[in-house]
């Protein structure tokens, strides 16, 4: 893979530094903010207890859905 060289303004410059995070070069950030939303960008959003309420509630929601469709839950 090639290199390509672009000319950014110093306050374009210091906005992308301002958002490199510290283990990723300048290629890695622009890829990650020209790139497609990806559901990695979640990981560590929630903590682990609101993970396991989340999960309890979409068990729960589920639950119910079968129940209405006269299904039993396993």
């Amino acid at each position: 893979m090639g290199t390509r060289t672009i000319a950014v303004s110093d306050e374009v410059y210091n906005q992308l530094k301002a958002l490199k995070r510290p283990d990723e070069s300048f290629t890695d950030l622009l890829r990650r903010l020209a790139g497609k939303p990806s559901l990695l960008q979640l990981v560590g959003v929630l903590s682990k207890d609101q993970v396991a309420a989340l999960r309890q509630t979409v068990a729960e929601g589920r639950a119910r859905s079968r129940a209405r469709r006269g299904r039993a839950v396993p």
